[in-house]
């Protein structure tokens, strides 16, 4: 055999750059990241996770949402109206538009008494009696509105600004906006309480953005991450695996040039390594005080208020850790159907009411002695309101036209109530606000302009707020 040709300095080069650049690389995947880069397209790209600036002062550094799975009613909760009183059982005195099931009853008032609570004086109704003692931390905003009556496309309006499946959640935004400022838990955690929502998990993806950034379901019982246990005889034995699972990638990415999904397959397999630890050290409660049990209900006699505190003293803990966005879903109570209440109104929001009041207090109080609060921002909101009148004899049908929501800390307005319904509480006619309002505002909270926070995607700049949107000053203190 004749001696092997000599390789070209292009060959030469190539192969160098393949064998040591990797081995750089490789050295680096296992540290975070903090420089950006720029990929072909001209997009920034970075380690997923890293912290980003922020375009403005930020008021607010992470998020709570309290998501209100079906749709709480409006005038039972935080709007009262004298008028369902005087005309309960009469046909409506105004012209409505058709509802979801088109079975409209008589004016049904409401079975909760109201009554004006701390300095403020904000209006709550006797669903609430522990959030009643904290409503002075509240920004409740009366003149919420949405597009969609039905609540798969009404959840992903809510979630992701836009109506249909496919577009990443808010949570999603936020990582990719701000990254997170947690090693080893991922940026956005939906907390499971039972009920995944009408439209499912896409409420919580990330739709065009990297994988990175979509939202990781924690469950509150039992294993709360699907594969968590370290299959290897040894946490050794597992590093090599991934050592050798990044050198296959890096030698990928060198030959095909940057590619986004194979660098959020490379980060989340690093992810996953590291959470191993801290998953079930953040789980395990057993180092909290007898009196932070008991304030968020974990010895409640209800077990769905057990279930509801624990999902609040775990956001706690998991803002306490940096993640960015924490999103708690409804535990799931037999014989109702979440919020949703077509029939058996009091019931049904009596006992949603129990399970989240006391927790959802605990929370705002937790907060606040930790000096968290006050750059946590706390979101309490379903995707739309009920009606005035009565489906049927003893329900509510959905109404997107007029309802509540509150924010807390964070930068917001604490003891304002903003906004205003009509006298039936079905159409807000006082500072009427969008959804991408909302989303805006938010944004704006966490140093974000919803207006530069783009993606690049299908040839236009894609954002959370699509060409819609105006900050909600009024809101911000």
């Amino acid at each position: 055999m004749g001696q092997p040709p000599f390789p070209s300095r292009r060959q030469l080069l190539s192969r160098c750059a393949n064998g040591f650049g990797a081995l750089a690389l490789t050295s680096l995947f296992t540290e975070r990241a903090y420089g950006r880069l720029l990929v072909p397209d001209g997009d920034e790209a970075s380690d997923p996770l890293s912290p980003r600036p922020t375009h403005h002062p930020a008021r607010a550094r992470r998020v709570i949402f309290l998501y209100m799975d079906g749709g709480p009613s409006q005038v039972d909760t935080f709007d009262p109206k004298p008028r369902l009183d005087r005309e309960h059982g009469q046909p409506i005195g105004m012209k409505i538009p058709a509802t979801q099931f088109d079975d409209v009853g008589s004016v049904l008032r409401s079975p909760w008494a109201f009554a004006q609570h701390g300095e403020s004086g904000a209006w709550v109704s006797s669903l609430f009696p522990h959030l009643a003692k904290r409503v002075d931390d509240l920004c409740i905003v009366r003149s919420m509105t949405s597009q969609f009556p039905e609540h798969t496309n009404a959840n992903y309006f809510l979630h992701t600004c836009f109506g249909t499946q496919g577009r990443p959640s808010m949570g999603a935004w936020l990582g990719y906006g701000l990254g997170s400022e947690c090693r080893n838990l991922p940026g956005f955690v939906v907390l499971n309480g039972g009920l995944v929502p009408p439209g499912g998990l896409d409420n919580f993806g990330s739709g065009f953005l990297p994988a990175s950034f979509q939202g990781s379901m924690f469950r509150a019982e039992g294993e709360p991450v699907a594969n968590l246990q370290r299959q290897e005889h040894s946490e050794q034995r597992q590093r090599d695996k991934l050592d050798l699972l990044q050198s296959m990638d890096s030698e990928a990415l060198a030959k095909l040039g940057r590619d986004g999904q194979v660098e959020a397959a490379i980060a989340n397999y690093e992810l996953a390594f590291r959470m191993q630890s801290a998953v079930p050290e953040l789980m395990q409660l057993d180092g909290e005080s007898d009196v932070t049990r008991r304030l968020y209900g974990l010895d409640a006699e209800y077990e769905h208020t057990r279930t509801y505190g624990r999902l609040c003293l775990l956001a706690r803990r998991l803002v306490e850790r940096g993640v960015r966005f924490v999103e708690l879903t409804c535990p799931s109570i037999g014989g109702h159907d979440r919020w949703d209440q077509h029939n058996g109104l009091e019931a049904g929001h009596a006992d949603n009411a129990r399970a989240v009041d006391q927790p959802i207090a605990a929370l705002l109080t937790d907060l606040a002695g930790r000096g968290l609060l006050e750059d946590t921002l706390v979101v309490w909101a379903g995707e739309f309101g009920r009606t005035p009148m009565a489906q049927g004899t003893n329900g509510r049908d959905h109404n997107p036209h007029g309802f509540t929501i509150w924010m807390a800390g964070g930068g917001v307005r604490a003891g304002l109530t903003y906004g205003a319904t009509d006298d039936y509480g079905y159409f807000a006619v006082q500072n009427k606000l969008s959804m991408y309002d909302l989303h805006a505002t938010i944004l704006h909270l966490l140093g974000i302009d919803h207006r530069r926070l783009t993606f690049r995607f299908g040839g236009r700049d894609m954002r959370l707020t699509d060409v819609h949107g105006e900050v909600a000053h009024d809101l911000i203190a």
